[in-house]
């Protein structure tokens, strides 16, 4: 994997928000004109098998971060399960984020959660929604469902302590243009369940028909260096083992590689998040 330089860039506000419109209007026509067919169907009846379950801690201490943009943000995620929860990818269609949770607004009822920009957290309308694409993201690399799109976080926020997953495992979301989008190249429909348990994010991939694999998510070639402005930036592979029903290894694939900013000095102790 070749080293990567991540030296943020400095933009004006008015190419900031040229930007963002010329790339929300380019999504706009592709979801009107393109040739992907999108899954809309909903059914409330869980199908009989679970391809993989997670859940996550929807309140963490974070530094600088009040609390209430993180009530807030268990606002936003309510809203947006109920737009996703249920839903149905039939073989050949594709899940599309923004499109079926649409634009976060605050006519909608979604309040100020945090979000992060060039490094930093700042307050947000709709802000918190990434720890439910974080979420898919990481329950679809333990199912045959193909993600056709995806964008790794540019900022690592969190030191290692108790962190669960291999760094790089989720997936950002910014309205509409960075989309999560998965599609089922199987022969079986697919059902996500997305739910809030006293205080943890849950969901779930599920199948009618009972799965024959499972998936074994690792990291390879994780550095860390100092960069020749100061920062240090943060570096992996991420792969996944394939094994049968006997426990057999039958593949084992490249999924994706990511490169990030660290917001904290290496190797600092952190005991506060659960990742």
């Amino acid at each position: 994997m070749d080293c990567i330089h991540l030296k943020p860039k400095k933009r004006s506000k008015i190419r900031i928000i040229a930007g963002k419109s010329i790339y929300s209007f380019k999504r706009r026509l592709y979801w009107i004109f393109g040739d992907v067919v999108f899954a809309t169907t909903k059914d409330f009846h869980p199908y009989r098998y679970p391809y993989f379950c997670h859940s996550t801690p929807l309140l963490r201490q974070l530094k600088d971060v009040d609390m209430y943009l993180q009530y807030n943000k268990i606002t936003n995620l309510e809203l947006a399960l109920k737009k996703i929860n249920n839903v149905i990818i039939k073989p050949g269609e594709t899940f599309s984020y923004w499109k079926l949770i649409g634009k976060p607004t605050k006519r909608k009822g979604y309040k100020e959660g945090f979000i992060l920009f060039n490094g930093m957290v700042k307050p947000g309308i709709g802000g918190g929604l990434c720890q439910l694409s974080n979420l898919i993201y990481w329950m679809t690399l333990h199912t045959p469902l193909t993600i056709t799109e995806r964008y790794r976080h540019s900022y690592d926020i969190f030191p290692d302590s108790n962190r669960i997953l291999p760094f790089g495992s989720g997936a950002t979301c910014v309205y509409n243009y960075r989309d999560l989008m998965i599609r089922n190249d199987t022969n079986t429909p697919v059902q996500l369940k997305i739910w809030i348990h006293d205080s943890m994010l849950c969901g779930c991939w599920r199948t009618n028909i009972k799965p024959l694999e499972t998936y074994n998510i690792y990291e390879k070639e994780h550095y860390i260096i100092k960069e020749l402005f100061g920062k240090y930036s943060r570096h992996n592979l991420i792969y996944r083992k394939i094994f049968n029903l006997e426990g057999n290894e039958i593949a084992d694939e490249y999924i994706t590689e990511n490169h990030a900013l660290m917001m904290y000095e290496p190797f600092l102790v952190d005991t506060q998040h659960n990742l």
